[in-house]
């Protein structure tokens, strides 16, 4: 089943759920980690998230189920021919009938172990594919979900965490339905099977058998506890491990700059000593789990094989009979040892499973209306209005970024918004882009107000060049393909040379197909932004933005640069935000916005001869 459809059938199941948080200290985790240990059960109900990603393969789970009862079956199967050998393979006389005899139970053994073989390796690869499919389903549906998410999910929400979920939690989740699941239900079988034989052949042994399971049983149940909370403590250390190597291995140029190479890998030592001591410590529990275990389950084979030899010396039973009991009595004991690893399994992958369920259950605040309305055809431009518009940012209710901003662009125009940092320049373009909603008032494109629109019809409308250039891990010509996916290489190729990045591009090693590193860093700065300005010039959208493009260049890249935006600018609409006021001298309008308001328009020489706050900008940067 596509992961999309998936998505959508679980979203309709917990359409009537609350969205819980999904960042919390690392406090609140643990002791929502302590609180999970505490109820088992409301843990354990959590799995039920997994059903709608199950139901599709009900007939592989069927079939997987079937393998397992016939392999549990031929386990149970085995006593029973092992009593017949022992009994009957003896009761002939003669020695070449007593012979004949031997070979046919042997043959039945064999014949017993074969269908074990088979059965197990069947229900091994089932259980194992359907693991794997599931989690492929489970990992793509909640990638598929966060992608969808508007900027403010990622205001709350580490990034870091997301990457957690959709690989430790799905391996976890993994682990369950691709083994412990499988191993569970089998030695569940197991158990209960061999525990009716054992009622039926031997209830004296069996009544002494389960008192002594009785005192296996509870004590494991509690060191597993200890065992788990270990466990998870443990994991949390390496986790702490690898987000202190992650953060320094991303700003290794820092560390090194600043000689504190020496200073990160002893944090990190201590990081990984810590996680050492913690899995040490899970360790010698677990080691004085597997002693008592094995010693308990030895003392209660040793006591029921001794009563099994006083009832044979008694005539109670036969030789056969003790052996079937002896037999069943390890299945039983060991499908007991077996099921209570798998329950700690279970709690752990039912954390897991929760936590994932909470990313499928949130959702975005921007979704696409449910009768979109169609953009009229965008003639040189698109036209843009900010009728009376106000926002916070859900971070930050109490304080406006935007207030009462009205603001009309015609088609064509090219329109700069000036002012300090924090004006809420940057605020319009996200408006634009509908990563949020207005508080108050209006935004239109081409007249159709944009919560009218399809969110991917408003998107294609609009190019972006932000101020840092998102570089993917793939060539240059994928790189600049990406703002068409459909287009040819000679319209890449095109596009490059608009943006003047044609040059550099074919000098490279392998020109075009040359792969350009993680977040390309085997080019300069301004490389990298003309390659982002060819990306959205390949687009061709009616609407540019152009988010402070040029403020990180040099001299000479800056003039390469604004070479390339006054070609991406011809023939559309565009809004600038710069803080280099060089760069919007050339604009038809020049917007000037100040805490959240608009206090001067007008062009550059109109605004710099008023003595307002662009004069004052423009006298502070040219005046030197």
């Amino acid at each position: 089943m596509p992961a999309g459809v998936t998505t959508l059938a679980y979203t309709a199941r917990m359409s009537s759920t609350s969205n819980p948080p999904l960042a919390a200290p690392a406090g609140a985790d643990a002791a929502a980690a302590s609180d999970a240990q505490a109820a088992p059960a409301r843990r354990l109900s959590a799995l039920r998230g997994l059903l709608p990603f199950l139901r599709p393969y009900r007939g592989h789970i069927a079939l997987a189920l079937l393998f397992l009862v016939m392999a549990a079956v031929s386990t149970l199967v085995f006593p029973v021919a092992l009593r017949s050998l022992i009994d009957q393979g003896f009761i002939a006389a003669d020695p070449g009938a007593r012979v004949m005899a031997l070979r046919e139970h042997f043959f039945a053994l064999f014949l017993v172990g074969v269908a074990l073989g088979v059965f197990s390796s069947l229900r091994f690869y089932a259980v194992t594919w359907l693991g794997e499919r599931v989690t492929a389903d489970l990992r793509s549906a909640v990638y598929a979900h966060v992608v969808l998410q508007s900027p403010e999910f990622f205001e709350t929400t580490r990034t870091g965490e997301v990457l957690s979920r959709l690989t430790t939690d799905t391996t976890l989740v993994q682990t369950v339905v691709g083994s412990s699941l499988s191993m569970g239900l089998r030695n569940a079988v197991l158990g209960l099977g061999a525990m009716a034989m054992l009622i039926i052949t031997n209830p004296y042994v069996m009544t002494q058998v389960l008192g002594i399971l009785l005192l296996v049983v509870a004590p494991s149940l509690f060191f597993g506890r200890r065992v788990r909370k270990l466990s998870r403590a443990s994991q949390d250390r390496v986790a702490d491990s690898s987000a202190i190597a992650a953060e320094v291995l991303n700003a290794i140029p820092i560390v090194q700059s600043y000689t504190q190479e020496k200073r990160e890998a002893a944090r990190f030592h201590d990081s990984t000593e810590h996680a050492f001591t913690t899995a040490i410590k899970r360790t010698r529990m677990r080691s004085v789990l597997i002693v008592f275990i094995i010693s308990a389950t030895f003392g209660a084979l040793l006591w029921g094989l001794y009563q099994g030899t006083q009832a044979v010396v008694a005539g109670r039973i036969s030789a056969g009979h003790l052996g079937e009991t002896v037999v069943y009595v390890i299945l039983l004991v060991s499908s007991v040892a077996v099921l209570s690893e798998v329950y700690g399994d279970l709690l752990r992958a039912a954390g897991a499973t929760e936590r994932l369920m909470e990313l499928l259950a949130s959702s975005s605040p921007i979704v696409s209306p449910a009768r979109p309305v169609a953009l009229p055809p965008a003639r040189g431009g698109s036209a843009v209005r900010l009728a009376d518009v106000t926002f916070h940012y859900p971070s930050r209710p109490q304080q406006p970024t935007l207030s009462h901003v009205d603001l009309a662009i015609a088609p064509g125009e090219t329109v700069a918004l000036v002012g300090p940092s924090g004006a809420g320049k940057s605020t319009v373009l996200q408006l634009l882009l509908r990563f949020y909603d207005t508080s108050a008032g209006e935004i239109s494109i081409d007249g159709v107000p944009v919560r009218s629109i399809a969110l991917h019809e408003l998107r294609e409308r609009i190019g972006i060049v932000p101020q840092e250039s998102v570089i993917f891990s793939t060539s240059a010509l994928e790189n600049i393909r990406y703002g068409r996916p459909d287009a040819s290489d000679a319209d890449v190729v095109a596009a490059a040379e608009a943006a003047y990045a044609h040059d550099f591009i074919s000098a490279l090693p392998e020109g075009y197909a040359t792969f350009l590193g993680e977040r390309g860093v085997r080019l300069s700065g301004g490389q990298r932004q003309r390659i982002s300005i060819a990306r959205a010039m390949l687009k061709n959208p009616p609407l540019l933005l152009l988010d402070e493009a040029t403020s990180a260049l040099d001299a000479e890249s800056e003039r390469m640069v604004q070479a390339a935006l006054e070609q991406a600018m011809q023939g559309r609409t565009t809004l600038v935000i710069a803080h280099r006021l060089a760069t919007v001298q050339r604009a038809d309008r020049i917007i000037v916005l100040e805490a959240g308001q608009i206090v001067e328009t007008g062009t550059h020489a109109e605004l710099a001869a008023s003595g307002g706050l662009y004069a004052r900008l423009a006298a502070l940067q040219f005046d030197r």
